[in-house]
């Protein structure tokens, strides 16, 4: 996901649901705002949101539930009253029942010259009547399927075609896992409140989010730094990882990663995370593939090392020299691509597994346990990840979080990427979620060239967290930056090559 969907305050880590309350606690009982105030400033900076989106609107519809993200709408539509906005309130149920902080905010609206449209809870009928929508039905407070009565006012925002403004989350949307709960509003902006919710910035939640504004309300950084949330990775935060270079510098300094893969007809994979490997800087790069790529490897970058083989007990002395082992990219599943992988393993170096690789690593340490001692980084995609860890791909994309923590398990002392809409990092202390990439990212050879990005700075030194977390993120910004440039469709894999090379050395032309 681009930067540029998200506006508003800044934010270097996100939240679950449990953990956003949380902060609305701490900002209540220990810094003595009280929760009205807080209501006040969310209605608020949504309705600034919406005029800076619509200026031109002269009449909303808000369609309000029953907790606090009612309470929110209520504020949004006193203010819009209060500015000569024409203002249909529709609300699930009955009014009455708002209790707390939402029946304040109720009473405050009504107080202006609120009108409230109160329709059945169970089988809601209504016509909207605004030029703009706003979705205060549900909050972050849902996790099980949509209620019918709630699933049809959601059928029925989205059927009006107009546009819609989410208050806090898109109504039907997990906040901690950006799972469609049976179903969900399409918002063209989300205003988030205090924290920004994990479920805004993963699968689904990307979809049917749109734009997102996060207002912190004012509550003071303490409350985030105490709650804690997990990391929100951004290439301008990793980028001070990459090893200054001496002026006495030579290419061995640099590190040496040795690349494997390429069978028959694949050998396009192994040139392209070798190429990436070298962009990214390190100062020597091997490729270990068939012998009928060779040529063409060489043909297109002549500054990689090329051998070709047949038998596994080629690859020793290569492996000896390096520092780190790239292996997957084109590698295959037959005995050739086993015997390299046995190889490899059995060298106890550093590794960087992808594509075929992780399905012959699943075949040598089955769904479960540790996959060795030795760093490890694991890059799967979600039915990759599946594979590894003996689930459904619906079971991965249930709870993405959950996968990545399991996915790092079996690499105690590496990391694991799980890539896809909002890759995930993580490794045996944290999770962390990639806030770069774009669905032009979708296209053959991407997962290659990451492959080699993160073993070339894991040649120069870095751990394979830290490697994996920059490299998640050069890749992906690298990818927003040509989209910029030239539009996501038809984007393809070797295109991040030069710009990943010019956001290294601070070159934005």
């Amino acid at each position: 996901m681009s930067l540029d969907r998200f506006s508003g305050s800044p934010f270097d880590r996100v939240f679950t649901a449990a953990q956003s309350r949380a902060l609305d606690r701490l900002a209540i009982e220990r810094h003595g705002i009280p929760g009205i105030v807080l209501m006040k400033r969310a209605g608020r900076a949504a309705w600034t949101t919406l005029l800076k989106r619509w200026p031109n609107t002269g009449s909303i519809s808000i369609v309000c539930g029953r907790g606090n993200n009612a309470g929110d709408g209520y504020i949004v539509a006193g203010c819009a009253v209060s500015n000569g906005a024409r203002v249909q309130l529709i609300q699930l149920g009955d009014a009455a029942a708002l209790r707390g902080d939402a029946a304040n905010a109720r009473d405050w609206a009504v107080g202006l010259g609120l009108a409230i449209t109160e329709v059945d809870n169970d089988a809601p009928v209504f016509e909207i009547t605004g030029a703009v929508i706003v979705d205060a039905l549900l909050g972050t407070g849902a996790s099980g399927a949509v209620r019918p009565g709630f699933a049809r006012a959601i059928e029925r925002v989205q059927a009006a075609g107009l546009p819609v403004l989410a208050l806090d989350i898109p109504s039907g949307l997990c906040a901690d896992t950006g799972r469609v709960l049976g179903c969900a509003i399409r918002a063209d902006v989300t205003v988030t409140f205090i924290g920004m919710k994990r479920g805004l910035v993963i699968g689904s939640g990307l979809d049917h989010s749109g734009g997102i504004v996060l207002d912190t309300l004012d509550v003071p950084s303490a409350c985030h730094a105490e709650v804690g949330g997990i990391p929100a990775l951004q290439w301008s935060d990793h980028r001070h990882l990459l090893p200054r270079r001496a002026a006495t510098a030579y290419k061995h300094q640099a590190g040496h990663a040795l690349i494997v893969g390429g069978d028959i007809g694949m050998g396009g994979a192994v040139a392209m995370a070798a190429e990436a490997a070298l962009r990214v800087g390190a100062g020597l790069v091997s490729v270990v593939t068939r012998a009928e790529h060779v040529t063409a490897v060489l043909a297109r970058r002549p500054e990689i090392m090329v051998q070709g083989v047949d038998s596994a007990t080629q690859i020793d002395a290569l492996i000896e020299r390096a520092g780190v082992v790239a292996i997957g990219p084109g590698l295959g599943r037959g005995q050739w691509s086993r015997s390299l992988l046995d190889r490899v393993i059995a060298s106890g170096k550093p590794l960087v597994v992808d594509a075929d690789g992780l399905h012959l690593l699943t075949e040598c340490f089955g769904t479960t346990g540790a996959i060795g001692s030795i760093p490890i980084v694991l890059t799967p995609h979600v039915a990759e990840a599946a594979n590894l860890l003996g689930m459904s791909v619906a079971q991965i994309q249930r709870d993405r979080f959950a996968a990545s923590a399991c996915l790092s398990a079996r690499v105690p002392n590496g990391a694991a990427v799980l890539k896809g809409a909002g890759s995930l990092v993580a490794n045996r202390e944290r999770v962390g979620v990639c806030l770069h990439g774009n669905p032009g990212m979708a296209s053959a050879g991407m997962g290659d060239v990451l492959t080699g990005v993160i073993a070339g700075l894991m040649a120069q030194g870095l751990s394979a967290i830290d490697a994996t977390n920059a490299g998640v993120c050069l890749h992906s910004f690298a990818a927003d930056r040509v989209a910029d440039h030239v539009g996501q469709r038809g984007l393809l894999a070797t295109d991040l090559l030069a710009e990943m090379r010019a956001i290294l050395n601070d070159r934005t032309d």
